[in-house]
């Protein structure tokens, strides 16, 4: 086993992960364009996009778990939201993770770029939420949040995501959540979310255990220290950074997929 290998595969989860843990996402959205290019940018051997979708799937378990902890005491995760969401992106994610091992890798990574290119654009719209208000006092619409919430559990579980980095943009721009509430809400939702997906894809038989554990080390590792971070930050700042990450994503996919 090389250590080179192991160490590649330790950094880009640490990174991913200090930086989801900042903007309340699972990391899929930093550590899936990770794993496909800079592994075989440094000579070891490419990951396929059912292998990378399966790794991300068992990552963002544990990271969104990880980050759940860190949050707990804050206040900031609503309930009500959880629960809303979180049955129906379960449910999704489970049939995307699980319909994803009859997809060819170009639908898989052509579902990555949508996705991320509709988070992109959300997250340059007005946000609607009141970052003041009483965050014990939330109103929401439930139809819609779990509706949207059944929709990007089917997508994002098949890319191996849990969703939340567009589930942080709709709850700020579609539903009106404070942005502090959407960060600390949101990892609960991924989590709940990752049990679906994570189930699909080992079902589906792409799962690859070395990777899968070094993924979840470095995580479980650097995902609280994010949020510990995030805390310390301005809410404009933690979008900004979102928005960004997501951005440059969209843009190395897209080029991908056009050239």
């Amino acid at each position: 086993m090389d250590i080179a290998w192991i160490l590649t595969l330790f950094t880009i989860g640490f990174a991913g992960s200090l930086i989801s843990g900042m903007v309340g996402i699972g990391g899929s959205i930093i550590k899936y364009p990770m794993l496909l290019y800079i592994p075989p940018a440094l000579g070891f051997i490419a990951f396929t996009a059912q292998e990378v979708s399966a790794i991300s799937a068992v990552q963002v378990f544990f990271a969104s778990l990880a980050g759940i902890f860190a949050f707990r005491k804050g206040g900031y995760i609503n309930k009500s939201l959880v629960l809303y969401m979180g049955i129906a992106i379960v449910a999704g994610s489970f049939a995307g993770g699980y319909g994803s091992k009859f997809l060819p890798d170009e639908a898989i990574n052509l579902t990555y770029a949508v996705l991320a290119l509709v988070a992109g654009i959300m997250m340059f719209l007005p946000k609607k939420g009141d970052d003041k208000a009483d965050y014990t006092k939330l109103s929401f619409n439930k139809t819609l949040a779990a509706s949207l919430a059944g929709l990007i559990g089917i997508l994002s579980g098949i890319v191996g995501a849990a969703g939340a980095f567009i589930i942080v943009p709709i709850m700020l721009v579609v539903l009106r959540i404070p942005t502090r509430v959407a960060i600390a809400s949101s990892l609960a939702i991924t989590f709940i979310s990752s049990i679906g997906s994570t189930a699909g894809k080992l079902m589906g038989g792409h799962m690859l255990l070395i990777p899968s554990i070094v993924m979840v080390v470095a995580s479980t590792i650097a995902s609280p220290l994010g949020a510990v971070i995030s805390k310390k930050l301005n809410t404009k700042v933690l979008q900004w950074i979102l928005a960004a990450l997501i951005v440059a994503t969209v843009v190395k996919i897209w080029l991908d997929i056009l050239t």
